[in-house]
C-alpha cells in the first residue's frame, strides 16, 4: 500500500508532467534559454526561499512534540540552495543587495502567502504537504536536465543531479507520511488540497519565469 505522501504525489502526477516539459526547462538543458529569463528566474527563487524558510519557522512554533522540533530545526537551519544561489547570481552579475530589492512577482507572492497562510491555520501535516512538492519536484530536476555544458545552467543542473535535496525530501515526506497516518479525513483532506495548490504553484512558477511576468 503506498504512503500517503507517495498517493499525493500520485494524484499530482499530471501537474509534474507539464513542469518537466516545460519550455523553461527544456530551453536551459539544450543551453538556449535566454539569460534574461534565468535572471528573472534567480531573483524570484530568491524571495521564494525566504517565503519557504519563513514558512518552516511558523511550522516549528506548532510541532507537536520534541522530535519533530528537533527535525523541523535542521529544516529551518540548513538552507541548502542559498549557496547555489550565491554562486548563480554572482554568475549573472546579480549582487545580494539588488536580489533583496527586486519585487516579487503576482505568481512568487501567491504562491508564498499560500504556504504562510497554511501553516497559520492550520498544524504540520497540511504545512509540511504545502511545502513538499518544492523539494520534491526540484529533486527530479537532475534526470530532467542531465548534464548541460553551459557555463550557468551547467552549474545549476549539477546541484540536482548530485541528489542535494535527498534528505530535505525524506525529511518533508516523512512529516506528511506520520501526520496523514493518524490524520483524520478532514485533516488528510486540508493536507492534500495543500499539497495539489502547491504543484500547481510550482508549474505556475516555470510559467511565470518564462513569460517574465510583470505586475499590470
Amino acid at each position: 500500500m503506498p504512503s500517503f505522501s507517495e498517493e499525493l504525489k500520485n494524484e499530482a502526477q499530471p501537474i509534474w508532467d507539464r513542469i518537466f516539459l516545460h519550455p523553461f526547462l527544456a530551453e536551459a538543458r539544450e543551453g538556449r534559454l535566454p539569460l534574461e529569463k534565468f535572471r528573472y528566474y534567480l531573483l524570484q527563487d530568491f524571495h521564494y526561499l525566504e517565503g519557504f524558510a519563513r514558512t518552516v519557522a511558523i511550522a516549528l512554533g506548532k510541532a507537536p512534540d520534541s522530535d519533530s522540533v528537533e527535525a523541523l530545526a535542521k529544516r529551518v537551519l540548513t538552507p541548502i540552495e542559498r549557496p547555489l544561489h550565491r554562486q548563480l547570481l554572482d554568475s549573472v552579475g546579480i549582487s545580494p543587495e539588488e536580489a533583496a530589492k527586486a519585487e516579487p512577482s503576482p505568481t512568487n507572492l501567491a504562491y508564498t502567502n499560500h504556504m504562510l497562510v497554511t501553516a497559520f491555520q492550520h498544524g504540520l501535516g497540511p504545512t509540511a504537504a504545502a511545502l513538499l512538492p518544492c523539494p520534491w519536484t526540484y529533486h527530479h530536476l537532475g534526470s530532467v536536465l542531465g548534464e548541460i555544458d553551459h557555463p550557468v545552467y551547467g552549474p545549476w543542473a549539477a546541484f540536482y543531479l548530485t541528489g542535494a535535496l535527498e534528505h530535505s525530501v525524506q525529511a518533508w515526506r516523512g512529516f506528511v507520511d506520520q501526520v496523514g497516518a493518524a490524520a483524520s479525513p478532514a485533516e488528510r483532506e486540508a493536507m492534500r488540497r495543500a499539497f495539489l495548490a502547491s504543484s500547481r504553484y510550482e508549474l505556475l512558477f516555470w510559467d511565470m519565469a518564462y513569460t517574465m511576468e510583470r505586475w499590470p
